[in-house]
């Protein structure tokens, strides 16, 4: 009857002082301790989440930073540039590049740091008194530039080299190894090449393995263009690269390079001019597809640990209806209920989510002790999950807060019977009872 008649009493008297948020946050850290497992599976599943997410990011950063690696190690500052043919205008003739344009660009161009003619010969080399058929390439110092060539022992031909028309040369890795058991073993040997000797100054290798789709296959010899030059007999070159100093002038590089080329030219000669700036913009944009495809695998487990979250929730409300009751008999509002089932809500998602940022962040640093490999961390990826942590305990606390707050105060209060017995049971069971 008591609690009838203080529930019965005007709002403006039974109602306690409002609760602020720091004590519903702190009211719900209690109620975490007191549930500790219920709400630890439920955090758990949080906290796997938001490491995925976390993870997956991570993942996806990584994967772009390789591509883009692998694409400008074969030259991000390169431009090729080849004869493609002539066209139904043009006499059967063809109308290849010369060392001549390739001076002309480096004059008419600018911003162009390195620059390399490719004379293509296919001869037999001899060494060891084995014979093997191979590939040469009549390049230029910048050549290694150009390409980011890998030396693996001895040295580059140099200009003076090339000025010299010294009969040096240099063996890919492979074929280094197929003629003499190894890049180092290579240096130092004769190779007899167009019936004359040839010096192995250098083994290399490609920065990025090209599958064989570039000019340099596995079994290729690099010689100075001069010398190359000498054998072809001719100053007709099949394609030419240069190497701009920024890659942001690459794009206009390649426009002015055309129309240097097409001004040497006869008018309905047609000469490629390429670059690997559109290659790497398919790149990243395929790997951020790639990345928004992960970031909603991730969402899911997300969305799966707050319906995880919601259910808990409700359960809660289910076994606290009492608990509730008490509360607004004493003045408890509405919106503080709402807003006390809400902030636990938010807690579990808030414990979950910084201990899932914990883990996301810490196998990847983890990572870089074991090994070389620096695997990208985006801090962007850490306070997304955050704010997604926060938003999941809110969207999916919110519907156990409000029917909790909708709950009947009569209702949830244990009827007159259930406490005279509950008196009952303690009278008895007292000292003083005896």
């Amino acid at each position: 009857m008591k609690v009838y008649m203080a529930m019965g009493r005007p709002k403006a008297e039974s109602r306690t002082p409002g609760l602020g948020f720091a004590e519903i946050f702190k009211l719900a850290y209690l109620t975490f301790t007191a549930y500790k497992v219920r709400f630890g599976l439920t955090a758990l599943g949080m906290m796997i989440g938001t490491a995925s997410l976390i993870l997956v990011v991570t993942i996806a950063l990584t994967g772009k930073d390789y591509v883009l690696r692998q694409i400008q190690a074969v030259g991000a500052n390169m431009i090729e540039t080849y004869y493609q043919g002539g066209g139904n205008q043009v006499a059967a003739r063809n109308d290849f590049l010369t060392l001549d344009d390739i001076r002309a660009v480096r004059e008419q161009v600018p911003g162009i740091m390195y620059a390399s003619p490719i004379f293509r010969l296919n001869t037999a080399v001899e060494a060891g008194g084995k014979h093997r058929d191979i590939g040469v390439l009549g390049v230029s110092a910048d050549y290694r530039h150009i390409r980011n060539l890998q030396l693996l022992a001895g040295r580059f031909f140099d200009e003076e080299d090339r000025q010299a028309r010294d009969k040096t040369a240099m063996l890919t890795e492979k074929l280094a190894f197929r003629m003499y058991g190894g890049p180092n073993a290579a240096i130092g040997h004769t190779i007899k090449m167009f019936s004359l000797p040839f010096a192995v100054v250098g083994t290399f290798r490609e920065g990025v393995e090209t599958f064989g789709q570039s000019e340099v296959s596995d079994d290729t010899v690099l010689i100075p263009d001069t010398v190359a030059r000498y054998f072809s007999g001719t100053d007709l070159i099949e394609n030419a690269y240069f190497s701009m100093a920024d890659s942001s002038s690459v794009a206009n590089a390649t426009e002015q390079i055309r129309q240097v080329l097409q001004s040497r030219h006869r008018p309905g000669s047609v000469y490629q001019v390429v670059n690997l700036t559109e290659l790497l913009g398919v790149a990243a944009k395929a790997a951020n597809a790639l990345t928004a495809v992960l970031l909603l695998v991730s969402t899911v487990t997300l969305m799966v640990s707050g319906v995880g979250i919601m259910n808990i929730m409700l359960s809660t409300v289910n076994s606290r209806i009492r608990e509730i009751g008490v509360r607004k008999a004493v003045g408890a509002t509405k919106k503080e209920i709402r807003y006390q089932f809400l902030s636990e809500a938010i807690l579990i998602s808030l414990i979950g989510g910084v201990i899932g940022i914990v883990v996301g962040l810490a196998i990847p640093f983890s990572v870089r002790f074991f090994t070389e490999f620096r695997i990208p961390i985006s801090g962007l990826s850490a306070i997304i999950a955050i704010v997604v942590s926060s938003l999941v305990g809110i969207v999916f606390g919110t519907i156990p807060a409000t029917r909790a707050a909708q709950l009947d105060p009569v209702e949830s209060l244990p009827t007159t019977s259930s406490l005279a017995t509950s008196m009952i049971s303690i009278t008895s069971s007292s000292p003083q009872a005896t």
